[in-house]
């Protein structure tokens, strides 16, 4: 009888380590986005995301404040329209060229990221986590 309680909180247990190991992957996730982000971002968009970067006054459209995007979209963070910004989908000629000015440095092997509404989109390692690390910057 004693085995069906030990079961449950050996299964406890896993699940709760795949939490741990998703929540990690997450941060990992930012972390390289924050660092992208910083490196090729920041310029225009401002070191905290505000939309005031030290390029932000020599833009046709002035940078967006990042950390209101959800915000913005009814307190969901807008993903897939992100993403098509960054990779070039959706262009948006401020600063003389599509976006993204670094698109090379966001090329890499494709992964899948779930939406809020349970569909998936493909893009890049580097513009997932350029995605994870915005989310993070986003005002609750």
């Amino acid at each position: 009888m004693a085995v069906a309680p030990i079961r449950l909180l050996l299964v406890l247990s896993l699940l709760a380590g795949a939490g741990a190991a998703a929540a990690e992957t997450g941060s990992k996730a930012a972390r390289r986005g924050g660092e992208l982000y910083q490196a090729h971002c920041a310029t225009c968009h401002g070191v905290a995301a505000d939309g005031r970067g030290p390029m932000a006054s020599v833009l046709v459209v002035p940078p967006r404040d990042l950390t209101g995007l959800a915000a913005a979209n009814g307190g969901v963070f807008p993903l897939q329209r992100v993403a098509a910004r960054i990779d070039g989908q959706d262009p948006l000629v401020s600063h003389g060229s599509p976006m993204p000015v670094y698109g090379l440095f966001f090329e890499g092997r494709a992964r899948a990221i779930r939406l809020p509404d349970g569909s998936e989109i493909t893009t890049t390692g580097p513009i997932a986590d350029l995605l994870a690390y915005l989310q993070t910057l986003q005002h609750r």
